[in-house]
């Protein structure tokens, strides 16, 4: 059948799991479709969005070079779903160019911990009762939290109650006004953004110092907020440390609720490994998870690449995903951050944990706490610094290396006795490696 035989060639062109999650899904409608004309049946409208707007060009090209026609693909929604798709179709806004959200990011995908808890439970909140109980709710925090995640979250939630919504960067959102102003097309723009039921804005911090575009975008919260319409914000950093932001936005995006996302501790960093995993088929030992844990950076992004990273290499190779395979693998990436950590920075992280002075860890002191950090801060400089030995002995003033690997081999005995030593340590180096 031509219509499978193109998404067969269209597997060759992108990821494995990117085939699975969302190609695999699609029934070819033979009856429908037509030399020009081809049709695909998602099972429900999140893939039927996320293919039309990710892979609907690509089919056609390959339509073309497999017949010589240019066919316009059409991604609807299966048959059995026939009475949604025609409410779906009776309003424009309920399935806009605009949402392109990702399937994936759903609060069941989600993992919830300590550094995230509130902030999933407001945007949970939001999700359930738009409108209603945190309008604006504007959610902060670093790069690859789980920002994003969250605010599509919420979008896919009301997509699948036939809601319109309406997802977009502020650089998007930017981009549109610039075109409808040059075009003098400015109503279309407000219909666009001003008659949805969810906003959903990310990155809002490119705001700043855009002055005309403030102006707009004040109007289309006003707009939206006052017929009692979500709107939901992201931003890398708290409303008012966002420079060159109009103090009224400011006080708008602080009348509902600020949520913030810290980086994850150490046992949710591994929950979200797993998590990744198990939604990617992917199998890690457990001791592979923990150190992708205590050695990767805390941005989820970045981690998902090298799960996937990791899993093609072994499948190019046919090789088991083993500790020292991955340590092969990501030894580059490990260089460079070894490379950014100093002695202070390790010194600095455990005075504070054990609640040592900086300067006593240098020090000549026998005291038996003292030395006891003394070791763990030589143990965690030789795994997270290039230091030798010999150059932690000198920083130490220790007559020769033999004393560091001395410190080297005791640490290394307690952590296989005693759990929470070990537990102790990994989080020592988490927070090294994320301090800087």
């Amino acid at each position: 059948m031509l219509g499978n035989q193109i998404l067969q060639m269209l597997k060759e062109e992108i990821t494995n799991i990117e085939y699975e999650r969302y190609i695999k899904q699609l029934k070819y409608d033979e009856k429908s479709s037509k030399s020009n004309y081809a049709v695909y049946r998602a099972p429900n409208p999140l893939i039927a969005n996320w293919v039309k707007s990710k892979y609907a060009k690509k089919i056609a090209r390959l339509y073309e070079i497999k017949t010589g026609i240019r066919a316009q693909v059409e991604i609807t929604v299966q048959k059995k779903n026939i009475q949604r798709k025609s409410a779906v179709q009776t309003n424009p806004q309920k399935n806009s160019p605009s949402t392109k959200l990702n399937p994936s990011y759903t609060f069941e995908n989600f993992v919830v911990g300590n550094s995230n808890q509130f902030a999933y439970t407001a945007a949970l909140s939001s999700a359930e009762k738009p409108g209603q109980l945190y309008n604006p709710l504007f959610i902060y925090g670093g790069v690859g939290l789980g920002k994003t995640h969250l605010l599509q979250a919420i979008g896919n939630y009301n997509l699948q109650k036939g809601k319109s919504v309406i997802y977009t960067t502020i650089e998007q959102f930017m981009n549109d006004f610039t075109y409808h102003l040059r075009n003098q097309t400015m109503d279309r723009f407000r219909e666009k953004y001003r008659k949805c039921d969810i906003l959903l804005i990310d990155d809002v911090q490119f705001l700043s110092r855009k002055e005309q575009t403030q102006e707009e975008f004040f109007h289309t919260f006003n707009e939206l907020h006052n017929k009692s319409k979500q709107i939901v914000l992201t931003s890398d950093k708290h409303p008012k440390q966002i420079a060159g932001l109009e103090d009224r936005l400011k006080s708008r995006f602080e009348w509902g609720l600020i949520a913030d996302i810290q980086p994850p501790e150490l046992e949710t960093k591994i929950a979200i490994i797993k998590k990744k995993c198990e939604l990617d088929g992917i199998n890690l030992e457990d001791e592979v998870v923990n150190y992708l844990a205590t050695t990767m950076d805390n941005n989820i992004r970045e981690i998902e690449g090298i799960i996937i990273k990791l899993n093609a290499y072994a499948s190019l190779m046919n090789q088991k995903i083993t500790l020292e395979f991955a340590k092969s693998v990501l030894k580059e990436q490990i260089k460079e951050q070894q490379e950014n950590i100093t002695m202070e920075d390790i010194i600095k992280v455990v005075s504070e944990e054990l609640n040592i002075k900086p300067s006593e860890i240098r020090s000549k002191s026998r005291s038996r706490q003292i030395v006891n950090a003394r070791r763990i801060v030589m143990y965690l400089a030789r795994n997270l610094t290039p230091n030798s030995m010999p150059a932690l002995a000198q920083y130490f003033g220790m007559k020769d290396h033999t004393s560091v690997s001395h410190a080297m081999k005791k640490i290394n005995e307690i952590m296989q006795k005693d759990e929470n030593f070990k537990v102790q340590i990994e989080e020592l180096t988490n927070k090294i490696k994320h301090s800087q």
